[in-house]
């Protein structure tokens, strides 16, 4: 057993000095992790206390007032694109009534396509057949199916839809580049830093209002079929975006027959009949006189002389072009006429 002793001690002995290097190559390893991360904890602390401090300084301050119109006027036209945006088509699917498809199926099936069936207006359930036609010839089942009367005030209804979504298309360009001209001309007087890594920041802070460049407005109409079984199912989605649009309106003119009308053929508003007006005015606002010329992003609508609602019809000799606020004026006074 005395013997023994000596070679316990050794085999200890190796284990703690295995011990002591394996502590050794990690303190190698883990020490400068933890000062790389406490550094790369201070500089973001610093950094951060930085931005406040500059956010806050008389000189930003002095910057934001500067430009205090010109964000203004940005909002201000942000907010009249949000308003062309709610511009909305009224169709809907038939109401069938309301029903709860409960299975009672001694082989417990799964059923699992049962579960996409969402009930909407502007979801038609439908089967596979008319599914695939509508995909096939999507205005004509669009029609039929949600209901949609070809009549002169449906065709005007989409023609006011079309007006009020290309204009805010385009005002949408135009307020992205005009606030990216105000950042341009701060770009000396901002620290880059804060351009690099901040600009959301710095457009907000500024003032600027977020801009919504999504276009989830764009209503969208489904014909939805789903198996019986629950075990296939199949789509088809109908987006009345600003190419479909313009395309449906001459589909419903078509239908109209207006070649043959006794007043001769009407014009549509489409987005090249309102580019058309905008040249033959001189890209100016026939209310205002403001132009392109004077104000590089001015956003330019097309305006009815004598509003649809008064008689007044879609044509190049009752249509003008008008600035967005003029627009916006002539509406209000309209409506409390």
């Amino acid at each position: 057993m005395n013997k023994g002793i000596p070679t316990i001690i050794v085999v200890i002995g190796l284990i703690v000095l295995l011990i002591e290097g394996i502590l050794n190559i990690l303190s190698f390893i883990i020490a400068p992790l933890f000062i790389s991360g406490l550094i790369v904890g201070l500089v973001f602390i610093l950094y951060n206390l930085f931005l406040e401090l500059y956010f806050s300084s008389n000189r930003f301050k002095s910057i934001r007032e500067e430009f205090q119109l010109n964000i203004r006027n940005c909002n201000d036209l942000n907010q009249h694109i949000a308003h062309l945006k709610s511009a909305y088509v009224n169709l809907k699917s038939k109401d069938f009534g309301e029903s709860q498809m409960i299975d009672s199926s001694l082989y417990n099936l799964n059923r699992n396509e049962w579960r996409k069936t969402i009930r909407s207006n502007f979801i038609h359930h439908c089967s596979a057949a008319v599914c695939k036609n509508a995909n096939n010839q999507p205005f004509k089942y669009l029609c039929k199916y949600f209901d949609v009367k070809i009549s002169d005030s449906t065709l005007t209804s989409f023609e006011n839809v079309l007006n009020d979504f290309a204009a805010a298309e385009q005002g949408k360009e135009l307020l992205l580049k005009e606030r990216a001209e105000i950042l341009k001309s701060l770009e000396n007087r901002i620290p880059k830093i804060i351009q690099l890594l901040n600009s959301t920041m710095l457009i907000r802070r500024l003032g600027f209002e977020a801009v919504d460049l999504s276009e989830l407005h764009y209503p969208t109409f489904t014909f939805q079929y789903v198996s019986a079984g629950g075990n296939s199912s199949s789509r088809c989605e109908i987006q009345l975006n600003i190419s479909n649009l313009d395309k449906f309106i001459f589909y419903i003119n078509e239908l109209l027959v207006y070649k043959n009308s006794i007043q001769g053929q009407r014009a549509l508003m489409t987005t090249s009949l309102r580019e058309r007006i905008k040249i033959r005015d001189n890209f100016r606002c026939q209310i205002c006189s403001n132009s392109i010329d004077n104000e590089r992003n001015l956003l330019l609508e097309i305006d009815h002389v004598i509003p649809l609602s008064k008689g007044g019809r879609t044509s190049e000799e009752n249509l003008q072009t008008l600035c967005w606020k003029c627009n916006r004026s002539k509406g209000t006074k309209l409506m409390l006429n």
